[in-house]
């Protein structure tokens, strides 16, 4: 096992402002389907159901060349591919895959789920490794720039690896490598045999990472390195290596202690307090295609499947409309109008009008990072303040050309919701793996990403990104940011004012005022990870109109009584104009019921905000770039 890397000094994303042409004609060509569907079905998946040609399911009669082969071919294609339309689900059935002499190795690349089709991880095993690499984004001989900074949208669960590196080199024998960002999350997963590695160590380059997420999975030792934020959630780990800047550990056995933060940049909740793990697709006893659709815990430690089956319910096929990308929005919406619930089959659908859920207990499950893009200002998806116990999982949505007012709109009563289902049983909505993106691959204009009107929802990984960098053809002001600030309209991501709203990894970045605003009571976030906005043109442009200097990146309303906060840190990188400065990264009201433990701000190379807190918390800029500001504690015990 290679020794921990130092920490990084050099700002996520920076060579974007070199390679974002190169990148553009790279990937602008894999918008449409390059890879044939598969001819032939293994014989034990003839009775699988019509999950469209973007869904490949293998048996463990199949060769593992055949496999690879197979598996391989789509990476090739989606290795590069950040910005296409392409989407893939490879779904495993129940079986041992690949030998110690003959293991199964395979990569994963953009918009890529692998999961497994037991109900157990136990169920489908796989010898060899599922793997991310660094992607190089230059990759000249003598500084080849090799990161995972951009290594997004991309997901495995679900199965069992044994570790077996036999036929790759030293280097990449050595581990599992998982080389990822934001997006990209680890559920389920039991890796045996060897080390997980958050990071690629085999490459020549910076090698960061920057953005993760590990929940409900086991592994032995797990080297952090490079990654700079992370939340282990509800997980057993035998040793981790490092921390960077903020790494976050809820309800794991096997957890880093936090006293010795921030010298130890860990922060570490012995039990998560409110946990609803992910919808997955699987085969039931008698072969059918069912959904588990776990059920809340509260105060959990471990895994879910620790003792047993993950306690749940299971939904057979039949209560699902399958969607498929062709089908009309009018056509999803009448299905859920009808009772059903929605298995969203890969691809990128044009919504135009919402997807509004009236009923309770309501499952949207998207495979294969399905993506809803919004069309003529629609917003996508509606859950109306009736509806209670709904799961949104594993969905993409997209703002459009024309300003949508919201992407998702969780309505409710504020104050009034906890009547209809008591409280901490089951969150009233849960989102798991949902991403929200205005910009990237097309131009993208959305007022609020999400609004969460009702009482009791959890959010369980959520990624809010307004896009730093794509292929909109932007030319004004450094990487094209000025045309971006102007053109792809994002005032704020998240706006909570439902009470006892709880996040488990949030990730808010780059909105062009506050990236979160709270105005809820009893709010708890474990883990928040923001970048403010690279693109403002100028200070004028990130100055509110009471004069103070910018928006903070986590903004709890001043009338707030109760709040908390676990780990959490604001980034700053005004690649536009470095002169530009934020009075905080985070503004609370200063009483005794909101606390914040473990926050930070750090400075990527240019910029600065000069408090981490209100108006404590040293400055940060460009003269100690990578160099964080913590505060243990707001308010000071």
């Amino acid at each position: 096992m290679p020794a921990a890397p130092p920490h990084p000094r050099r700002p996520r994303r920076t060579p974007l402002r070199a390679v974002l042409t190169a990148l553009a004609l790279t990937v602008v060509g894999l918008t449409a389907p390059t890879i044939a569907p598969s001819t032939a079905a293994p014989a034990a998946a003839a009775d699988a159901p019509d999950l469209g040609d973007r869904v490949v399911v293998f048996d463990p009669t199949m060769s593992t060349s055949e496999i690879r082969q197979r598996a391989d071919e789509i990476w090739q294609q989606q290795v590069d591919a950040e910005m296409s339309e392409e989407r893939w689900s490879l779904l495993f059935m129940p079986g041992t895959y690949g030998t110690a002499a003959e293991p199964l190795q395979i990569k994963v690349g953009y918009y890529t789920e692998v999961a497994g089709l037991g109900v157990d991880p136990s169920d489908v095993v796989i010898n060899g490794k599922v793997e991310v690499y660094n992607r190089c984004l230059t990759d000249g001989p003598t500084q080849p720039y090799c990161v995972a900074l951009n290594n997004f949208w991309r997901s495995l669960s679900n199965l069992t690896i044994d570790v077996n590196g036999t036929g790759q080199d030293g280097c990449r024998a050595s581990a599992n490598f998982w080389a990822t960002s934001q997006a990209a999350s680890l559920r389920r997963v039991d890796v045996r045999g060897g080390n997980l590695s958050l990071m690629d160590y085999c490459t020549e380059g910076p090698q960061y990472a920057s953005g993760g997420y590990l929940a409900d999975s086991r592994a032995g030792t797990v080297i952090n390195g490079s990654q700079q934020q992370w939340l282990t959630r509800n997980s057993e780990v035998g040793s981790w290596t490092n921390g960077v800047w903020n790494q976050v550990f809820a309800g794991t056995i096997g957890a880093p202690s936090e006293a010795n933060f921030p010298t130890e940049p860990y922060t570490t909740l012995d039990r998560t307090p409110l946990s609803r793990e992910k919808p997955y697709l699987h085969l039931g006893d008698d072969g059918d295609w069912q959904v588990r659709v776990p059920d809340g815990r509260t105060s959990s430690r471990g895994t879910s499947w620790a003792g047993g089956t993950t306690a749940g319910t299971d939904l057979p096929l039949s209560a699902f409309h399958v969607a498929t990308p062709d089908q009309s929005a009018r056509t999803i919406a009448k299905a859920l109008d009808r009772g059903k619930n929605l298995l969203l089959t890969p691809g990128v659908y044009d919504v135009d009008r919402s997807l509004v859920i009236r009923r309770d207990d309501t499952v949207v499950l998207g495979l294969g990072h399905a993506t809803l893009t919004a069309v003529g200002g629609a917003t996508p998806v509606v859950v109306r303040p009736e509806a209670t116990g709904v799961v949104v999982a594993g969905v993409t949505v997209d703002a459009g050309a024309r300003l949508s007012p919201t992407l998702m709109h969780i309505q409710g009563r504020p104050g009034r919701s906890g009547d209809r289902r008591p409280a901490g049983e089951v969150p009233t909505t849960t989102l798991n793996d949902v991403y929200f993106r205005v910009g990237g691959p097309h131009i993208g204009k959305a007022d609020v990403s999400l609004r969460i009107d009702a009482d009791d929802v959890l959010i369980d990984h959520a990624w809010v990104w307004r896009a730093d960098h794509g292929i909109e053809g932007f030319t004004a002001g450094a990487v094209g940011d000025t045309d971006r600030w102007n053109t792809n309209i994002g005032r704020v991501g998240l706006i909570v004012n439902g009470d006892r709203v709880r996040a488990t990894g949030l990730f808010v970045e780059h909105y062009q005022e506050f990236n979160t605003i709270w105005n809820g009571e009893d709010g708890e976030v474990v883990l928040y990870q923001n970048e403010l906005p690279y693109d403002p043109p100028s200070q004028a442009d990130w100055t509110r109109p009471d004069g103070t200097l910018g928006w903070a990146g986590y903004k709890v309303a001043d009338d707030v009584r109760r709040h908390q906060l676990y780990g959490g840190g604001v980034y700053v990188f005004n690649r536009n104009d470095p002169s530009i400065t934020t009075e905080s990264g985070f503004e609370v009201p200063d009483r005794a019921g909101v606390r914040l433990h473990h926050v930070m701000t750090v400075n990527l190379e240019a910029g600065s905000i000069e408090h981490v807190v209100n108006d404590t918390g040293a400055r940060v800029d460009s003269n100690a770039p990578g160099i964080p500001s913590y505060v243990v504690d707001y308010p000071a015990p």
